[in-house]
């Protein structure tokens, strides 16, 4: 486990953190825009409120957990982890999935992203998950070396073919 600066708070996220979650899911969207415009869904006005909703859907299911990092009573991180059932289509066993992982710029490099990551797996291993999967843009080196550091290995390649 990293130490975290002493004015960050790991905890799991509530109804209030739906306006910044949403702020922060907006931006991951823009992240990923700017990676890839054609793989990755444009950004528009909509986006915070889109993005606040889905996060809030998932506030309450027993399959899913949503962190948040948080600095003097605002959100600067968050994570959203899931129990994904067994998938023929994927060829995988049940398994524990990083959907999303992101922090705020003014909050990086200081072990904010590593403490929400582990706190996710642990989530997930407290849940009898025998693995843990996630993707990343492969243009997020940033992100791979984060993952790369806490164990992960490449799995699976996407690849895309705009028609």
């Amino acid at each position: 486990m990293v130490a975290l600066p002493s004015d960050i708070l790991i905890r799991r996220a509530e109804a209030r953190d739906v306006f910044e979650l949403g702020e922060l899911g907006a931006a991951l969207m823009r992240v990923h825009y700017a990676f890839d415009e054609l793989r990755f869904i444009e950004p528009g006005g909509g986006d915070q409120g889109g993005y606040g909703r889905f996060l809030a859907s998932q506030l309450d299911e027993d399959d899913a957990i949503v962190y948040v990092a948080e600095r003097r009573k605002h959100i600067v991180g968050y994570v959203y982890a899931a129990v994904e059932p067994l998938s023929w289509k994927e060829l995988r066993d049940e398994a524990g999935f990083i959907h999303d992982l992101l922090v705020a710029d003014d909050a990086r490099r200081n072990g904010v992203g590593e403490a929400l990551l582990d706190k996710a797996i642990e989530w997930l291993t407290e849940r009898g998950m025998p693995r843990v999967v996630l993707g990343t843009a492969s243009k997020n080196d940033m992100a791979k070396r984060l993952f790369a550091r806490r164990g992960f290995r490449p799995t699976m390649i996407e690849m895309t073919l705009e028609l």
